[in-house]
């Protein structure tokens, strides 16, 4: 079992822009091309915060025309959050706060095994880093640049808390570079 930061983010660093769109991922590539149906089968919870859950639901029919469902999730979820947010119609939501050790217990016992997905952003995935939690950081580096935006990990790192794993092409507009964490 891992926990994994698995994103995708531009050229100089950025995994949303200033205003959290991210179209500028989609033209790049078809999903269904890179390492995601893999790594989607082996996740048994996810961990989002409030941006990128808002993010599902500004975007909940492009969500449901790529997907078949407005909520694409069959695993348990932990939204972080300070503040009250909607739910989703049938997704298997908890709204937390706080530390992310106590509910990455949690995750772990949902999880059944399975590993768990840092969905976004990339300050909740530095505070499970922080927190000595996070194993594995999976990064789709597509081939644009923003100039600026919302930062792919607002954490100073040292080369040392990092090893690479692997490095894969995805089509024309993708390099996936698989980092092991070691705390």
């Amino acid at each position: 079992m891992k926990t994994q930061y698995f994103t995708a983010t531009s050229l100089d660093g950025f995994i949303a822009t200033e205003d959290d769109s991210l179209d500028w991922l989609f033209p790049l590539g078809d999903i269904n091309d890179t390492s995601y149906p893999d790594f989607i089968s082996g996740v048994g919870a996810l961990a989002m915060g409030s941006t990128t859950y808002e993010w599902m639901l500004r975007n909940a029919q492009a969500v449901a025309a790529e997907t078949g469902s407005a909520w694409p999730y069959s695993q348990p979820t932990w939204v972080f959050s300070t503040r009250a947010l909607p739910a989703v119609p049938g997704a298997n939501l908890s709204f937390v706060q706080g530390d992310v050790r106590p509910v990455h217990s949690e995750m772990c016992e949902a999880a059944a095994g399975k590993n768990i997905w840092i969905v976004g952003g990339g300050d909740l995935a530095g505070q499970f880093y922080d927190a000595g939690l996070l194993n594995e950081i999976i990064v789709q580096v597509g081939s644009v640049t923003l100039g600026k935006g919302k930062p792919l990990f607002p954490r100073r790192l040292s080369s040392a808390s990092l090893a690479l794993a692997s490095v894969r092409q995805v089509g024309t507009g993708f390099a996936e570079l698989r980092y092991q964490v070691s705390t």
